[in-house]
């Protein structure tokens, strides 16, 4: 019998409703493999940052039987410029080997508590600078969706909440069940870029050719040796125009995104086939598979080998 995850979502006064939210939408539709609680600080109702408050059913003495602790976030008056009594004795309550994500200006709770020093972590693009302010000794990246550096977990603005949600699922269970549970909720299984595109240019200019249909195509032919002058021509602009354009849409360079893009599928094909590493890095379009060792390292930390073996006891 399947071993049930406990996730424990954590609700703080100012408490976004969306995003309180998220956890269970995403995790609750991954066909009963966790099982989603939620707490406050002292198991009384919550003010949100809307016209209504939150009343839940757990005390923060459930946080003790977490699996994954989920902190979610708070309107910006709302976050903390310390870390108060009460919530800091619910986080000590977290077991040691638990798993801690923030969503959005929660990451502000966890630095006070400790959790993300020397750390990398992100947090809301627009609260960058205050929380580099406060907490200098955190590694920030302000241009990702999501950062998971051991077992803490941290997450952009408001949506980027179900990214990281999904990511977990995909973490724990694969590709296939993380697709699926994206499907379920109408949402994409895998958002490319970073916050940088929600930064620049939030509403594209309807006048301005896209590079959304290039970025389709090439995804038809990660195999081949797409280079930058191939992108271009096929989006019929100037090599310039097509990278300054490519970034302002996706947050990242054409280059880092087709390698994204590569080892998204490479980790796909680990996953649910049986070819070999260097069957895996031609079909993705990596020179050879000691490239795509270099590259899957890179994103998430492991080899081929160790990746694929973990999917596979999961099986």
């Amino acid at each position: 019998m399947q071993r049930v995850e406990r996730i424990v979502v954590l609700a703080l006064d100012g408490v976004y409703p969306f995003e309180l939210g998220i956890p269970s939408r995403i995790f609750g539709a991954a066909g009963g493999r966790y099982e989603v609680l939620t707490c406050t600080v002292d198991g009384r109702p919550v003010r949100t940052n809307a016209d209504f408050s939150v009343a839940v059913e757990h005390g923060p003495e459930i946080l003790e039987t977490a699996d994954t602790v989920v902190v979610a976030s708070m309107a910006t008056p709302d976050i903390p410029s310390g870390l108060p009594a009460e919530v800091g004795a619910a986080l000590a309550r977290i077991r040691p080997d638990a798993r801690i994500v923030s969503i959005c200006t929660a990451a502000f709770v966890l630095a006070a508590a400790g959790l993300l020093d020397g750390r990398r972590a992100t947090t809301h693009w627009q609260v960058v600078d205050h929380f580099r302010v406060m907490y200098p000794q955190v590694d920030l990246d302000p241009d990702v969706l999501f950062v998971q550096d051991g077992r803490i977990l941290t997450s952009a603005g408001a949506a980027s909440g179900v990214d990281i949600c999904l990511h977990i699922v995909r973490t724990d269970h694969g590709s296939e069940l993380a697709n699926a549970v994206a499907r379920s909720c109408v949402v994409p299984p895998f958002r490319d870029g970073g916050q940088a595109q929600y930064i620049q240019q939030p509403v594209p200019d309807s006048g301005v050719t896209s590079t959304a249909a290039t970025r389709d195509w090439a995804l038809t032919r990660l195999d081949e040796p797409l280079a930058l002058s191939d992108l271009a021509r096929h989006a019929g602009m100037s090599m310039r125009t097509f990278a300054r354009r490519f970034n302002d849409e996706v947050g990242l360079s054409p280059g880092r995104w087709l390698i994204q893009q590569r080892v998204a599928r490479a980790r796909d094909l680990l996953e649910a086939s049986d070819l070999s590493v260097d069957q895996i890095a031609g079909r993705v379009g990596f020179a050879t598979g000691a490239s795509l060792r270099q590259h899957l390292h890179a994103a998430i930390g492991v080899s081929p080998q160790a990746y694929r073996r973990t999917f596979q006891e999961a099986r």
